[in-house]
């Protein structure tokens, strides 16, 4: 089975994440929300935040700057379009799970690259977003989706993506552990 919007998946992701900054600005809250507001974990984030930044991950950093770029330069625009573009996406999946329980596929759309011992900035991003091809759309879509190890290739892990129907988390696990007991 083929989900034509899959491939368009992780560029929505990846507008989406990047307006997402308000929510990093905004200390763990965002803004709009109707429901409960914790306002000792917005504290402990803004403490955490200013005080420690530097020891973000270096994609959370490059999310953060990105995601100010892209609001100071296009106003929201390209959020906007990724969240209207968002509906089609879970869409098409909802349309694919007609047809069957799950949706299973590689974890990873390549082999697993072995853990470098260094690397440069530009070869921590470039492992960093190769990673999320087949893992990106689901954070977008809210389909749950989970990696089951399934394997090894030349010592290295091969993981099974399975992807199930929005609230039915449950079959997503049941097969996971139904899997991991045939072993």
């Amino acid at each position: 089975m083929s989900v034509a919007w899959h491939r368009e998946g992780g560029a929505i992701w990846s507008a989406i994440g990047a307006g997402a900054v308000a929510i990093f600005e905004g200390n763990s809250t965002g803004t709009n929300w109707k429901g409960y507001y914790n306002t000792g974990l917005l504290d402990a984030f803004a403490r955490g935040r200013t005080a420690r930044s530097n020891d973000l991950p270096e994609t959370a950093k490059y999310f953060v700057l990105h995601g100010r770029w892209m609001q100071e330069r296009y106003h929201g625009r390209y959020y906007a379009k990724a969240q209207n573009l968002a509906r089609r996406l879970t869409a098409a999946y909802d349309e694919a799970l007609k047809e069957c329980d799950l949706l299973v596929m590689p974890t990873l759309a390549m082999k697993a690259p072995p853990l470098p011992t260094s690397r440069t900035r530009d070869e921590y991003f470039v492992r960093a977003y190769e990673m999320i091809g087949n893992t990106a759309q689901f954070d977008v879509t809210g389909h749950p989706a989970m990696n089951v190890p399934c394997g090894k290739s030349a010592g290295l892990p091969i993981g099974m993506m399975l992807v199930g129907r929005i609230g039915e988390d449950t079959t997503v696990l049941r097969a996971a552990d139904a899997f991991d007991q045939s072993k």
